[in-house]
């Protein structure tokens, strides 16, 4: 079994929706909140109640509590991808010397982030409460290096973590794991779940580790090995009764490990699986509409914090509802004109 280019970017649609969603939801006061850097047992009663006595919030408490599991599955195609893109042949890459490779991908990234971070400054600074921007900041931001720095206080639109837990798995990808035995990867994996099983489960280590490459080597190392065995599985073409079983059983599967923190640290598994099964099992109408948003997936990453910081405001004194149609017709406008902002950047080349 192995993934299409059509599903991988239909997985990229379906994965932006729930982290932009979540980030938008999980922002409004009395909201049940997620567990995602720490597992705090307050945050799975908050989930408990709302499931057991639901009102018409239901929704949104649900992708504040669930869409940040959109992160585990860009994690997983990470790593497929760069397994597809620099070993897929025998001959080894000429792009994968250590600093061009690095260099490569840095300069990918920054022509996302650079586009994002300065709008969101911009909108920031002429919006009530203004966010103190210290220098080192954000020269640790546009290093893509913030994630390092010991505190997550800094790390202001949020979101953004994201470019460099990105650039330590590439480093991690490039030094430890490209065209490595798969038990290379496995170790790894499993150092990084040992590193966290032993945290306080509300304390500021595994916090640390979270905003890090060690809370995320299971999806990407996945992601790796899926690449590279998934063929073995199987065929894709496998009857839509199967998918929908495996949907649903990683379904029920992350609502029950959510409340054990042991179990907790392996749901990424499970939505990844539940998520391929979900796009298998799409009509191609709604296949069109996943591959449409996954094509525009890294504008909108970019985009929706500007958009929430305009918006946010609407659902705290209006509507929760009022506001999130609001945030989400802007956000789709603002990423497509973010994306021509970044198409028309200069494109890194593989070489010096």
């Amino acid at each position: 079994m192995t993934l299409s280019r059509t599903e991988c970017t239909a997985l990229r649609g379906l994965a932006i929706v729930a982290i932009a969603l979540h980030n938008y939801c999980h922002f409004i006061g009395h909201i049940v909140k997620e567990n995602e850097y720490l597992y705090q047992v307050k945050n799975n009663d908050d989930l408990w109640r709302v499931l057991t006595h639901p009102d018409e919030l239901l929704p949104v408490h649900l992708l504040s509590y669930f869409g940040h599991f959109g992160v585990p599955v860009f994690l997983f195609l990470s790593g497929f991808g760069l397994v597809m893109k620099y070993e897929a042949s025998a001959a080894p890459c000429e792009q994968c010397g250590v600093l061009s490779f690095l260099r490569y991908n840095y300069l990918k990234l920054l022509r996302m982030l650079i586009v994002g971070f300065v709008l969101f400054v911009m909108v920031d600074a002429v919006t009530p409460g203004r966010f103190h921007f210290y220098w080192y900041n954000v020269l640790a931001q546009l290093a893509m290096a913030i994630n390092a720095l010991p505190t997550n206080r800094v790390i202001w639109p949020g979101i953004y973590w994201f470019f460099g837990l990105m650039m330590e798995l590439y480093v991690v990808y490039r030094l430890l794991l490209y065209r490595r035995h798969w038990l290379y990867v496995v170790s790894l994996v499993v150092a990084c779940w040992l590193a966290q099983v032993f945290c306080d489960p509300e304390g500021k280590l595994l916090d640390y580790l979270r905003y890090n490459f060690i809370g995320s080597m299971l999806p990407f190392g996945a992601g790796i090995l899926f690449a590279r065995y998934g063929h073995r599985l199987g065929t894709s073409e496998r009857p839509r009764y199967q998918w929908a079983l495996m949907a649903l059983t990683a379904i029920a599967l992350v609502l029950l490990m959510s409340f054990s923190f042991y179990s907790w640290l392996w749901i990424p598994l499970f939505i990844i699986v539940g998520s391929i099964a979900i796009i298998k099992l799409l009509p191609s109408s709604l296949l069109n509409i996943a591959v449409w948003l996954g094509g525009l997936s890294a504008a909108i990453f970019v985009a929706h914090p500007i958009s929430r910081r305009l918006l946010i405001v609407v659902a705290w004194k209006d509507g929760i509802y009022d506001g999130l149609m609001l945030y989400v017709v802007v956000t789709i406008g603002l990423s497509w004109a973010v994306k021509q902002i970044i198409d028309r950047l200069p494109a890194p080349t593989s070489h010096h």
